[in-house]
């Protein structure tokens, strides 16, 4: 059993706001601080106020289509001042990665946007757009304008035997209009005609988290997310906390079924989370409670047939809360396989 079970059986309280307690807050963006080209709610206001705090805002992203300046400068015309320093992507972590196994100054085969090409030439290397141009790797980052020719290319590199790279492998990513295919999907095309696996940088992968350390510095780091395959297990693999908001990917039926990798330390609506100190969740027989609710898992194993029960009344964060704390301590390090559809009705969620 993980080292770590024990801090994974339910949602953690701070009784002091989030923003007091760590010194820098590594942010996703795409479903955290923005969809698309419009802020999410509350996003703007509760990072003003938490920067005013103290707190050191860094934004982390697995998107490697533009560079870190073009980031910056959509944030700022969001109202958060931002230089490009402040802004880590996995074109970064994945361009420092191929650089250290391949000749400086070799040749890359970069599928993907500007943000890929500008991180590769920060590293030394040439980007070149053909198999044939003799590259020494091919990387694949997230690109909305990318056609099948450039797939093509990548995919008669890998079957040659070239080195095979990707940003990240998120099969998804929030847009405006809804959920839209992620540079995993093309990866995914790519594998399909060539075989074989990449390398990977992006969340959860090791490079991405030493990728951010290095340009950071942060001392007591907090993790914002809104993935748990990503955000919150990346978090997990370098053993900093973490915090999952419910306005990207993440249903809350998803994160009571997560996984111990995947269980965040703190759970909230929004980024105004951060501003906030955190509600215990507290043992109750053979139940958990928080705030006006309590929660418990009807089976001993919490597998399918069992049945997760809430009582109570109050906030609905705090049911759900309490609920993810009957479900992770009854599915131990695994998955919560129980029914919480009528639980999760009552918190309106």
């Amino acid at each position: 059993m993980d080292e770590r079970m024990g801090q994974g059986l339910r949602p953690e309280g701070s009784r002091r706001a989030l923003s007091a307690a760590y010194d820098t807050a590594l942010l996703d963006l795409d479903g955290v601080v923005y969809a698309g080209g419009q802020a999410i709610a509350h996003a703007v206001e509760a990072l003003t106020a938490a920067r005013a705090g103290g707190m050191h805002l860094a934004y982390v992203t697995n998107n490697a289509a533009r560079t870190p300046q073009a980031v910056a400068d959509q944030l700022a015309g969001f109202g958060l001042p931002t230089e490009a320093e402040d802004v880590i992507t996995s074109a970064q972590a994945v361009a420092r990665l191929i650089a250290e196994q391949v000749p400086a100054g070799a040749r890359v085969l970069a599928i993907g946007g500007e943000g890929l090409r500008v991180a590769l030439r920060e590293r030394g290397l040439e980007p070149v757009a053909s198999a044939d141009d003799d590259p020494a790797a091919v990387v694949q980052g997230y690109d909305p304008g990318l056609d099948w020719g450039q797939l093509a290319e990548a995919a008669y590199a890998v079957q040659r035997g070239v080195p095979w790279f990707a940003s990240n492998t998120d099969l998804t990513i929030p847009k405006e209009r809804g959920i839209a295919p992620g540079n995993g999907a093309l990866v995914e095309v790519v594998r399909i005609a060539a075989g074989g696996t990449p390398q990977v940088a992006g969340k959860p992968q090791p490079p991405m988290h030493r990728e951010t350390v290095l340009r950071t510095g942060a001392e007591r780091p907090l993790v914002i997310g809104d993935r748990l395959d990503t955000d919150i297990e990346g978090a997990w693999r370098g053993g900093v906390d973490s915090l999952l908001v419910l306005t990207g990917v993440t249903t809350p039926a998803e994160l009571l079924a997560a996984p111990l990798r995947h269980r965040p330390t703190y759970v909230d609506a929004d980024l105004r989370g951060v501003l906030a100190p955190q509600p215990e969740v507290a043992a109750d027989g053979d139940g958990f409670r928080c705030g006006g609710w309590r929660a418990a898992a009807s089976g001993a194993g919490a597998g399918a047939g069992d049945t997760l029960v809430l009582d109570g009344a109050g906030a609905p964060l705090d049911g759900l809360r309490a609920l993810c704390a009957a479900a992770w301590t009854a599915a131990g390090e695994g998955g919560c396989a129980a029914d919480a559809g009528k639980a999760l009705r009552q918190i309106g969620m």
